[in-house]
């Protein structure tokens, strides 16, 4: 059982190392550990190794180490053709914008509630929700959001340590709208020295806007040369910002 095979964990207990975390021909590959609580601390600890928390409701606190690890490049992003008109008819119209940090609890509660295709609950459960608002008044959680005429109608939520930003989760109530926040984001690292936007999971999808699958040890040497780096200093988003997609697309 996978109770026998990981380790359980008090919140005082180190993590495990990574290379510990359960493989490909298991269950549940990925998984690292079980147990302990959601502190700010604790997350901190966790995502410096590369290290998050996924589980459903009912479900104890478990610890994961995807290998391969999805990241998104920000070199990488691929704005197709129907993406960029989006994006253009977007900056153009009176009303629309991108907004960071202005309506964090909104973002997260979405990010919970919005139905997906083949996902029956969601892993946001509310001691996550509670786990990272805590977080994000501390200063290194953020949304980014796409407004419509007074209206929030997409956006996502991820973590910014250093010169790192790992992405945890979208939502669009209108077409398009998490893909405007998330070309948002993409500008604000290329601005702000941010190679990689960690993605955790693999996907097509991700990989059709340029996402990659890294080993792990090539993932966690990453994280080694840019968490301590001084992190970005201006949440803002600027118009301005837009011009690191569009001049280099």
């Amino acid at each position: 059982m996978l109770a026998t095979m990981i380790e359980w964990l008090t919140e005082q207990d180190p993590f495990p190392p990574t290379r510990l975390a359960l493989g490909p021909d298991t269950d549940a590959p990925g998984l690292l550990a079980a147990g302990g609580e959601l502190s700010v601390a604790r997350l901190q600890q966790a995502y410096r190794q590369g290290i998050f928390p996924w589980f459903g409701p009912g479900q104890p606190v478990m610890w994961w180490s995807t290998a391969p690890r999805m990241v998104l490049p920000v070199a990488d992003f691929r704005l197709t053709r129907s993406l960029r008109k989006t994006l253009q008819r977007f900056r153009r119209t009176p009303g629309c914008a991108v907004r960071i940090d202005t309506a964090f609890p909104q973002v997260i509660a979405h990010c919970a509630g919005t139905p997906r295709p083949g996902q029956d609950g969601t892993w946001i459960v509310e001691g996550v929700q509670r786990a990272y608002l805590d977080w994000h008044q501390q200063g290194q959680v953020h949304s980014f959001e796409t407004w419509v005429d007074g209206e929030l109608v997409g956006g996502l939520y991820g973590i910014n340590l250093g010169r790192m930003f790992y992405g945890e989760s979208m939502f669009a109530l209108r077409t398009d709208a998490s893909k405007i926040a998330l070309a948002a984001l993409v500008c604000f690292c290329r601005a702000h020295g941010i190679e990689v936007i960690d993605c955790q999971q693999e996907t097509s999808h991700l990989a059709s806007m340029g996402g990659s699958a890294w080993p792990r040890e090539a993932f966690e040497s990453h994280l080694k040369r840019v968490v301590d780096l001084p992190p970005p200093t201006d949440w803002t988003y600027d118009e301005s910002l837009w011009s690191h997609l569009f001049e280099t697309a």
